[in-house]
């Protein structure tokens, strides 16, 4: 299939709308802030059920309250390709020319065969800004996509790429970068909070803020004030923490993240868990599983300070009516769960994200939606939102529906894949090179999640399909694909997962290796 490139359908003209209406339009258009954790499971905001009783996040529960939570948002696998997607709107298959290049994270592409869609906001009279973490190519877009940025460029600076919480190199709008002291969720925050109080934008033009934190990434550094919480917990083991892990593909019964330690706690397996750009180091309060998700939950309260921080100065500035609130992360990250210590795999404990959209002028307020959306469908929302058409086409979907009414019915199926260091035409044929189909010990997979049900294609020859009842099996550990009378309900969801990449003009789609049927085992 020939792969799809995104080229801009809208004209000039229709990209710098007229000025005449523009300063009637932009006194009703919203100012949109994005607000972007990183490797942040649904798990550690205290209004998810799967949360631990302990665990707490006021100011995102509040949020929560003043708008709609969606229980399951998929937004992407790992750092790279989600932020590719929240800025072009493709899932990682569709995003042409991004590529993996020089020293890790070092990557590039052609900012003509890969648009981003912040310039469209921009010419439409939108002071677009980005600020905190970048990682998509050492191009950030500077004076085409973003009228002000301020960000670390790990890209560009890979020997700094693994200072996630204090000295980075720091590009203010494509300057010479600034080696900059302090605890980075703080600093963005403060970054953000001027910028909403008016400094580096015109007064008189919508905004739309894409504020990327660093926080909850590896190697977990909480601030200095939160390092006495969470004092005297205990976390539970995962039922599958150590293999074997009945049903699951090949790869799943190698993980070794965890070894069990000599009191019978899991301790870190750091042979096994190490992650590039970041130095080892040992956990600030022990190794035990329980030590790390205390450390791991404790980086999580600076953002949700800063939560807090910027409703209140958007309530005081008096702009908290017009403007659009979405939190979500680039991921999760699992915590033993399935023997990982990982985001990249497809179950929901290490990708699942928290997401919560808050306009209480414009939606519903304490609403949960328990539909299955994705990270893809917030750019038409965006688009929706700040009434501009479309300028290619999008993966995703608007969700102003569920956001009107988060009971109304959703047909549109929800697709993720993970397909390493790969990006657009690069993935229509599925490499066998080990060094390219595993990242982190996972391979390249597929799924395809609708209703209650989630399938997974692993794309390996002869590997087991997966199929899993998110409602009576939210852990994933009973694998119905394996079962013979849940054939044609998985025969249906494998087909609609070939329904979904020809949607999404996914050339892998006519390449896709064989599976392990029941016949065949």
């Amino acid at each position: 299939m020939k792969q799809f490139v995104p080229t801009l359908i809208v004209s000039l003209g229709l990209l710098a709308i007229s000025i005449s209406n523009s300063l009637a339009a932009d006194a009703k258009r919203p100012n949109i802030l994005f607000i972007y954790s990183d490797d942040h499971s649904h798990r550690t905001v205290s209004c998810y059920p799967e949360a631990y009783a302990w665990a707490k996040t006021p100011n995102i529960d509040k949020l929560a309250k003043q708008g709609v939570r969606f229980t399951h948002a998929y937004v992407g696998t790992w750092c790279m390709p989600s932020r590719a997607s929240m800025l072009t709107g493709h899932h990682q298959y569709g995003v042409e020319s991004m590529r993996m290049e020089g020293t890790y994270p070092g990557s590039t592409y052609d900012p003509e065969k890969c648009p981003f869609w912040p310039k469209v906001f921009r010419a439409n009279g939108y002071t677009t800004a980005h600020l905190g973490k970048w990682h998509t190519g050492i191009d950030t877009g500077s004076g085409r996509d973003w009228d002000y940025q301020k960000v670390w460029n790990r890209p560009r600076h890979t020997g700094n790429a693994g200072n996630y919480y204090d000295g980075q190199l720091i590009e203010t709008d494509g300057g010479k970068a600034v080696l900059t002291p302090g605890y980075t969720t703080d600093m963005y925050t403060q970054w953000a909070d001027d910028f909403i109080r008016g400094d580096h934008r015109d007064a008189k033009k919508p905004w739309y803020l894409w504020l990327c934190y660093g926080a909850v990434h590896a190697p977990f550094t909480p601030a200095e004030r939160h390092l006495g919480d969470y004092a005297d917990i205990k976390v539970e083991t995962p039922k599958d923490i150590y293999p074997p892990r009945p049903g699951k593909p090949d790869y799943m019964q190698k993980l070794a993240h965890w070894i069990e330690g000599p009191n019978g706690e899991p301790i870190l397996n750091a042979e096994q868990s190490k992650m590039k750009t970041i130095a080892p180091m040992p956990g600030l309060h022990g190794d035990t599983l329980t030590h790390w998700v205390r450390q791991y939950h404790q980086g999580v309260l600076a953002i949700d300070d800063a939560v807090g921080k910027l409703v209140k100065t958007l309530k005081e500035t008096k702009q908290y009516d017009n403007t659009l609130i979405v939190f979500t992360s680039d991921q999760g990250f699992a915590w033993g769960q399935h023997g990982l210590r990982h985001k990249l795999a497809p179950y929901d404990a290490s990708i699942r994200s928290p997401m919560i959209i808050s306009m209480p002028s414009q939606i519903e307020s304490g609403k949960v939606c328990r539909r299955i959306v994705a990270g893809v469908d917030l750019i038409p929302t965006f688009f929706q939102f700040a009434g501009l058409e479309l300028p290619w086409k999008m993966h995703g979907h608007d969700l102003t529906p569920l956001l009107k009414d988060p009971t109304a019915k959703w047909e549109h199926p929800t697709l993720l894949t993970l397909t390493g260091r790969k990006y657009g035409s690069d993935t229509d044929v599925i490499t066998d090179d080990p060094e390219e189909l595993y990242l982190g010990g996972i391979p390249w997979w597929v799924f395809l999640a609708k209703g209650r049900y989630k399938y997974i294609r692993t794309l390996v020859d002869d590997q087991v399909e997966e199929l899993y009842d998110l409602r009576n099996d939210p852990e994933e550990l009973d694998n119905l694909a394996v079962k013979p009378e849940h054939q044609k309900l998985l025969k249906r969801y494998r087909n609609n997962l070939l329904k979904e990449l020809r949607r999404t003009d996914a050339g892998m789609v006519n390449n896709l290796p064989s599976i392990k049927t029941l016949d065949s085992k």
